[in-house]
């Protein structure tokens, strides 16, 4: 029987079969560049979703920012008509006598306690706490000023409540003063109106009046407080230059 030779057996010279070290080393290499690159396009893709979802979040934020600057600008204007009429309410409480004055007096003492609230479009900042996304912002001013913000909202809220304790406490004094059926007449669909007959008033003795005094002077004193403390704040911050 004849019997064939394997090619690989009993090869002349086995070591020169055998793969090198440098062989070894080169496939180290390459398998490290794969994995090693690998992770630099994985992180790459990371940081460009990254970047990607920052710009999202700056561009929803200056959105709210936009739509509190006007809702607080609102606010200002209306308090600062209000503090307007105060003053006059101040004038009159001070006289002696409210004869031929109680027109403007009902309507002073009943739009005394009107006003309009600030609430903050904070669905973007809540969206960043919440899902622990404040990271994604790398300015660290512009990280610290909406945070400072936030700081600034919480203030205008409780100005804001501070407020409406103030109101709510003034509401006896006025009953006691006007007369709550002529107030009923005077409040309408589409606002309040001043009435034309001069319509008694239940009381202007000196200590209704003082009482009454004091919660407008608080009122007031809570309109400069926010006008003060949101127009410090912008001077200060500038919060939107910094996107």
């Amino acid at each position: 029987m004849e019997v064939h030779h394997h090619p690989h057996a009993d090869p002349p010279n086995s070591w020169t079969h055998r793969k090198k070290f440098t062989h070894y080393v080169w496939e180290f290499l390459m398998l490290f560049l794969a994995v090693f690159c690998g992770f630099l396009a994985e992180n790459f893709r990371e940081q460009s979703v990254e970047r990607h979802r920052e710009t999202q979040f700056i561009r929803s934020y200056l959105e709210d920012l936009k739509s509190d600057t006007a809702a607080i600008s609102r606010v200002l204007v209306f308090r600062y008509q209000k503090m307007q009429r105060m003053d006059s309410l101040m004038l009159l409480l001070s006289s002696q006598s409210a004869d031929g004055q109680e027109n403007e007096l009902y309507y002073l003492g009943r739009t005394l306690i009107r006003t309009i609230w600030f609430r903050s479009n904070d669905r973007t900042i809540t969206q960043l706490k919440n899902s622990g996304a404040l990271r994604l912002i790398r300015n660290e001013q512009a990280a610290d000023s909406m945070m400072s913000y936030q700081e600034l909202v919480e203030t205008i809220n409780t100005n804001q409540e501070d407020d409406r304790n103030e109101r709510s406490a003034a509401g006896p004094i006025l009953s006691r003063m006007f007369d709550s059926f002529v107030f009923d007449k005077m409040v309408t669909a589409t606002g309040i109106n001043k009435p034309d007959n001069h319509p008694p008033l239940r009381s202007f003795e000196q200590n209704t009046r003082q009482d009454l005094a004091y919660y407008v002077h608080q009122l007031k004193a809570a309109i400069l407080s926010l006008k003060t403390v949101w127009n410090c704040y912008m001077k200060k911050q500038k919060i939107l230059s910094y996107f």
